[in-house]
């Protein structure tokens, strides 16, 4: 380690420390992760990524870095970073290093220097970190590894050489397949965890990393759960099943105090108040899951005491004549210090599980805890963004006479607030008034601030002020306090609700395209103006197509700003579109789709359709584009005179 630490202890195969004196920069990969469930497959990608630019680079130290050592490198900074996650709950810092010495080193600091990583053949005296078989595994393929204490810091580091002895077993061209389908090919054969200890040891590496990349990458916890089983089922026991438990709940039932009597602490006394939902259930036999989901609804897991596996009640009746008796287990989901929900596995016939095959599960356990986080963290944040959407955008656009209007909104993240926000209302009078908005940046803060500048516009538009004197006004509004508020809101919101990503303490930016329209017989009077906004084209019935605005300086940027407006009339068949920058800047290699005036290109191909064929040819235009799916979202308004 660079620093001499006040405090060390050390585990190694090999004797010292890792060194990286004149070390070349490029060489190092560093990165802060968010303690979080998605912090271990987040550093396998940058690790992974690392690995293949500095053998891409041919950089001092390359030669030795084969595919085998790339491999448990990948398998160590996975077990770190889980390590640090499930038991520390901090920020974590990883450092991936390549040395010219044949070598690569792994640190993962966390903020909880109090809790000292555990091997299984050791009891501290805190309660503590580590079950399963993780350090053993970074041992097993590390040269080196320790701990270095600093004030406030904990920092476990590992040193893999090329020349090392162990090489994760590898599994061959499965890993395109997804779904379902991934996972039963992970899993080892039926029946060889019994017979082939060699890849209990051996060849587990490799399916535990690659099961973990397979969960890692699901959304829903329900599907979480089915994988689980189809990684478990009939490989490692004849069947599983895992329960839920609802986060607002927390720990529930009564575990016995002493567990002496039913194996571990397991209770057989009902807990009081709601309990686990049974997520999902597999056995070697479908025409036993039925039967069996029944027989373990009747009984639910009770949390035991221990975090270590505890034996759970054989349910004989549900498994016919050839499973009257065996042995089960039950795992606690824990993440984040969080109990998530239970995992209980089965096999007829043995009075206990193998200890190798416990050690595996419950290894695997870990990382089914993580994915389920990960998903609850994701159905949270979708769920408040689908409120924070609804309350960004108008319920309905309005209908104005002579005036048929088509709109196609598309944000980037389906999951999240959009950045763009569109509105059509009734300004009194005999006016509607319009708007295509861009806000800086995503996220809450974008949500915010949106909030805030809608309502701001129809206000300032019933109050009667014209095009131009909105957006004066609107500018001011977007420079003063109201702005702060707008910050601090979205920092509560984060602080909160959890949602994940940096809320920027830096000014907001708003392109606005607004507009007024007055229907009068035989057409309609349209002022708009456009503050740092793409500009809106007219289409002719003859295909022309022209340039319906000037551009001006965006909103919330300089104070004394001053904007104009343009005053025109959509005749029978004019039809104005008016669109957000996911439209022109929508790209395909280094070349935009507004280049050489693309759009107006597009548009003047639209002569003759009505407003909705317009929008869904442009936006079609739009999409195909690029060979890849938008970047941006997108917002585009046609209004065609009747």
């Amino acid at each position: 380690m660079g620093a001499i630490p006040t405090q060390r202890e050390t585990t190694s195969r090999a004797p010292g420390a890792p060194a990286h004196h004149g070390a070349d920069r490029r060489t190092t990969v560093r990165a802060t992760l968010s303690g979080s469930s998605l912090a271990p497959g987040s550093a396998r990608g940058l690790v992974r990524a690392a690995l293949h630019e500095w053998a891409e680079l041919g950089l001092p130290g390359t030669e030795f870095l084969t595919d085998r050592l790339a491999d448990d490198t990948m398998v160590v900074v996975s077990e770190l970073v889980t390590n640090a996650v499930v038991h520390a709950g901090t920020d974590v810092e990883l450092v991936c290093r390549l040395e010219e010495t044949d070598s690569i080193v792994v640190e993962v600091a966390d903020h909880h220097p109090s809790r000292a990583p555990r091997d299984n053949n050791t009891e501290p005296a805190y309660e503590t970190p580590e079950f399963g078989r993780g350090l053993r595994l970074v041992s097993t393929l590390a040269e080196a590894w320790g701990v270095t204490y600093r004030t406030g810091t904990k920092t476990v580091w590992a040193r893999l050489s090329a020349q090392g002895t162990l090489a994760v077993e590898e599994l061959g061209p499965y890993a395109v397949e997804r779904g379902l389908r991934v996972a039963e090919i992970l899993a080892p054969e039926p029946q060889r965890a019994e017979r082939d200890r060699d890849w209990l040891g051996r060849g587990a590496l490799s399916f535990l990393a690659e099961a973990s990349d397979l969960l890692a990458g699901q959304l829903d916890e329900d599907l979480v759960a089915a994988l689980a089983g189809q990684l478990i089922v009939p490989r490692l026991a004849d069947w599983c099943a895992v329960w839920l438990e609802d986060e607002a709940l927390g720990r529930w039932g009564s575990p016995r105090s002493s567990g002496a009597e039913s194996g571990g602490g397991w209770s057989e006394d009902a807990g009081a108040g709601a309990g686990p939902r049974l997520a999902r259930v597999w056995h070697g036999s479908e025409n036993r899951i039925e039967e069996l989901r029944e027989a373990l609804e009747k009984d639910p897991p009770r949390p035991p005491d221990s975090l270590r596996p505890v034996s759970y009640p054989w349910p004989a009746d549900a498994l016919g004549p050839h499973g009257t008796y065996g042995a089960a287990l039950a795992y606690r989901l824990i993440a984040g210090g969080r109990p998530l929900g239970t995992l209980v596995i089965g096999r007829s016939g043995l009075p206990c599980f193998p200890d190798e095959v416990t050690g595996l599960v419950e290894d695997l356990s870990r990382r089914v805890a993580l994915a389920i986080g990960a998903a609850r963290q994701y159905a949270r944040q979708a769920t408040i963004s689908r409120v924070l959407q609804r309350g960004l955008l108008p319920g309905a656009v309005a209908e104005i006479p002579g005036v048929h209007s088509a709109l196609v909104y598309e944000p980037c993240d389906k999951g999240g607030p959009s950045g763009d926000f569109y509105d059509l209302f009734p300004a009194g009078d005999g006016r509607w008034c319009f708007a295509l908005g861009d806000v800086q940046g995503k996220g809450p803060e974008a949500a915010v601030f949106i909030g805030l500048a809608r309502p701001w516009l129809r206000l300032l538009a019933r109050e009667g002020y014209r095009v131009a004197d909105v957006l004066d006004r609107l500018n001011q509004l977007l420079l003063d306090d109201a702005t702060e508020a707008a910050e601090a809101a979205a920092h509560a919101l984060v602080a909160a609700r959890g949602m994940p990503g940096p809320v920027g303490d830096g000014p907001r930016f708003l392109s606005l395209l607004y507009g007024e329209l007055v229907p009068f017989d035989g057409g309609v009077r349209c002022t708009l103006a456009s503050a740092g906004h793409p500009l809106p084209l007219l289409l002719g019935p003859d295909g022309s197509v022209a340039t319906a605005a000037r551009p001006q300086t965006l909103l919330g940027v300089v104070e004394d700003a001053t904007y104009t407006s343009e005053t025109f009339e959509l005749r029978p068949g004019d039809s104005l579109l008016c669109v957000t920058d996911g439209v022109t800047e929508r790209r395909s290699g280094s070349v935009q789709f507004d280049d050489g005036d693309g759009l107006a290109t597009a548009l003047a191909g639209c002569a003759g359709l009505n407003a909705e064929l317009i929008a869904e040819r442009i936006k079609r235009l739009v999409h195909e584009f690029g060979g890849r799916p938008p970047e941006d979202d997108m917002a585009l308004l046609v209004l065609q005179a009747e």
